[in-house]
């Protein structure tokens, strides 16, 4: 693991939120980044942290020591927020054009912004990345600091948490060259923020429909696996999904249920072997949270569970089971991640790790 001189300074947008909180706690004691500034609506602006999350901390961790006394900023102060940080974790709630204005305000700060928000994802010179996938993305950054006339700001998101559970296989799997996929998601109430407490018509129900997250579910996997022209992301071809995602009473982790064809026929052994064999950047360089192995796979029939693999590698890994031959397609799959981990505030923190790892983060 690389050492750094000193602790990058961070602040995080969107601080007394879920996903903020999840980052507060995900970054108490990192080896490499301090939380040192903390930044949220008008509401909470001028508060203790502890104050301005006083009954509505979401999270079993407690708050960490470290930030109870920081005084909340207003997100809004952007050269102030700026000033004080060496770059940010954006989990801001606002509009997606907001979100969209504020992430390029903090970035012409000469601040980096790295981002849990979607606003970004299909902006075509901002780098949506899985660091075991496709960190070569980062490489457009150069042509996004060119469009925003920085030399050290530049935004770069992680994608949506419903694909974590099964993008990762299809990558260990492209030599097999995947062309149609069916995949239904089953999503945890943390995915929209909640708790059971503070949504309770999610006990004992399934709410068939989530706004947008087919969509992301469909078509994100196709920038992950798409490469860069002339200071673009384009788009991979070839690669068909149809996905449909449904609300489960479950606290965290998102599942998913997936069906596969292939242009080269594999065995199931095989599918399995490169599974265990998978990983990546994040491993490569033993990034601080980069989980290893990245996938494990569970020969049991009834694994993986939530209850027993969700906080696989701290929640940074991806857990998959029951592969099998299908009658109408080649395989079938279930996939498991950690939606407020992996899929949000811990992919963003290990994205971060690469920037850094990688000098596109640097002591301002």
């Amino acid at each position: 693991m690389k050492q750094f001189e000193k602790k990058f300074k961070v602040g995080i947008l969107g601080g007394t939120g879920m996903v903020g909180q999840r980052f507060i706690t995900l970054l108490d004691n990192h080896p490499w980044f301090q939380v040192t500034t903390i930044a949220a609506s008008s509401k909470s602006a001028g508060k203790r942290y502890e104050e301005a999350v006083e009954g509505r901390w979401k999270l079993a961790a407690p708050i960490p020591e470290g930030v109870k006394d920081i005084i909340v900023h207003d997100v809004t102060e952007v050269e102030k927020v700026a000033g004080s940080v060496d770059f940010v974790f954006s989990a801001v709630d606002m509009t997606k054009e907001e979100i969209k204005a504020i992430e390029e305000e903090y970035a012409k700060t000469e601040t980096p912004v790295v981002s849990n928000n979607s606003a970004h994802r299909w902006t075509p010179d901002v780098p949506m990345v899985v660091p075991e996938i496709n960190i070569d993305h980062f490489d457009v950054i150069e042509s996004q600091r060119k469009r925003l006339g920085t030399e050290r700001g530049f935004i770069a998101v992680k994608p949506n948490c419903s694909l974590q559970g099964y993008i990762p296989a299809i990558a260990a799997w492209k030599d097999f060259e995947p062309y149609e996929m069916v995949v239904t998601t089953y999503q945890a109430i943390s995915g929209a923020g909640k708790t059971f407490e503070d949504w309770p018509e999610m006990i004992q129900n399934i709410i068939p429909y989530i706004g947008g997250e087919e969509e992301k579910s469909e078509d994100e996997p196709l920038k992950i696996f798409g490469h860069i022209e002339n200071g673009e992301i384009v788009k991979a071809t070839g690669l068909d999904i149809t996905a449909q995602c449904v609300r489960v009473p479950v606290q965290d982790g998102h599942t998913a249920a997936c069906f596969i064809k292939f242009k080269k026929k594999p065995t199931k052994e095989e599918l399995i072997q490169r599974l265990r064999d998978f990983k990546g950047y994040p491993q490569e360089a033993d990034l601080p949270n980069a989980p290893n192995p990245f996938i494990q796979y569970l020969e049991d029939d009834n694994r993986p569970q939530v209850k027993l693999d969700v906080d696989y590698e701290r929640g940074y890994g991806v857990s998959v089971g029951r592969v099998r031959e299908d009658k109408i397609y080649d395989f079938k799959f279930i996939g498991l991640a950690h939606n407020t981990v992996r899929g949000a505030a811990g992919g963003a923190i290990l994205c971060a790790e690469a920037l850094a790892d990688k000098g596109y983060i640097t002591f301002k």
